[in-house]
């Protein structure tokens, strides 16, 4: 089992600074979750309860193409069901909480000892059409592949959007993990989130912000 739609869909409201370094300027830039050091790090901790999502949205962003840079560590919380996978990951082109493209981790799956688990380590979404049941579904293996990955260690995770392409780079790899060439919702701008999926505690840390055109 993976993370059903949900029905709920949280925006944390407890304010907490987040640094955000954007072209080389560190600023306060998302409310919500819990300022912590994890594993020698500043972090933004997210607790997602089961049966949601949680989306901390960057303040006064707006994201069209660039490289999104952060450090994540996912892992499955406290009481999360069997199904868990400590989904941790980066929201994009945000329109609303309920309304974004995501690729998001599935540090539990990484060195599972099933194959077919493993394969789905990484995922791409497009919310709410494209959730990641449907893709699966309809396109099979396209929106989703491996990558080594450990529950609740940190990953660096690079995102590189251009146009209706990204590609999704771990821990420095001069490869990408996933290739999508035809992001669901076109070419837009939007905002940018720290995501978490059902059942997941995350950390998010040292988040850098470098836009394009």
């Amino acid at each position: 089992m993976r993370p059903q739609s949900p029905v709920l869909t949280l925006v944390l409201a407890v304010a907490a600074a987040f640094a955000l370094s954007l072209h080389g300027q560190v600023v306060p830039a998302v409310e919500g979750g819990e300022r912590v050091t994890y594993q020698g790090k500043a972090a933004v901790r997210v607790a997602s309860p089961p049966g949601a999502n949680t989306v901390l949205e960057v303040k006064n962003m707006q994201f069209h193409n660039g490289t999104i840079e952060v450090d994540i560590a996912g892992r499955p919380g406290s009481g999360a069901a069997e199904a868990a996978r400590g989904f941790a990951g980066i929201a994009f082109r945000t329109k609303s909480p309920e309304r974004y493209e995501c690729i998001y981790l599935r540090p539990a799956n990484g060195r599972a000892d099933d194959q077919v688990r493993r394969n789905h380590s990484v995922q791409y979404v497009s919310e709410p059409e494209f959730p990641w049941m449907r893709l699966r579904k309809e396109f099979p293996e396209k929106y989703e592949s491996y990558a080594d990955l450990q529950p609740g260690v940190w990953t660096h995770y690079r995102l590189v959007v251009e146009g209706v392409r990204a590609r999704l780079y771990l821990n420095n790899g001069e490869q990408p993990a996933l290739i999508v060439n035809d992001l669901k919702a076109g070419d837009s701008t939007g905002g940018i989130a720290l995501w978490a999926g059902p059942g997941t505690e995350a950390h998010f840390a040292n988040l850098k912000v470098t836009r394009g055109n």
